[in-house]
């Protein structure tokens, strides 16, 4: 199906976007930025000496990442945003828990992570804004 998986595509673009909704251009430099803080901490994290906090925190990085892995998918691929805003939100939690535990291993990473809070936080209130703005036939 043409524009599947593509925030380019016509289903999104069809979508009722609010007014804060970036340009697509936005997204691929912030998102590196943001992938390499994420590396970066895990991998501080797992430099780290062996305890329970480190094995929790790197399982904590583990599912957040699995569960961005999922985001677009969902949304783009399956065209589910009402999905994607769950997995948006357990998202938030397992990165939440990630930086709180990691910051009883080792607090720089933890304060890598800061800027990828808040951009999900952003990216939380998008989809729900888009979820909201949109009749259910556009979201299945």
């Amino acid at each position: 199906m043409r524009g599947r998986g593509n925030p380019n595509g016509l289903w999104f673009r069809a979508l009722r976007k609010p007014k804060f909704q970036p340009p697509n251009y936005v997204f691929g430099p912030v998102w590196t930025v943001l992938y390499s803080a994420i590396a970066y901490a895990g991998y501080r994290i797992w430099r780290a000496p062996d305890s329970k906090q480190r094995s929790a925190a790197l399982g904590l990085w583990a599912a957040q990442l699995i569960l961005n892995g999922a985001w677009t998918p969902l949304f783009f691929g399956a065209r589910k945003p009402r999905i994607a805003l769950g997995d948006v939100i357990a998202l938030d939690a397992a990165a939440l828990a990630f930086t709180a535990t990691a910051a009883t291993v080792d607090k720089p990473a933890a304060a890598i992570i800061a800027p990828y809070l808040g951009w999900l936080g952003f990216a939380t209130a998008l989809n729900a804004k888009i979820v909201a703005k949109n009749p259910s036939a556009l979201l299945k």
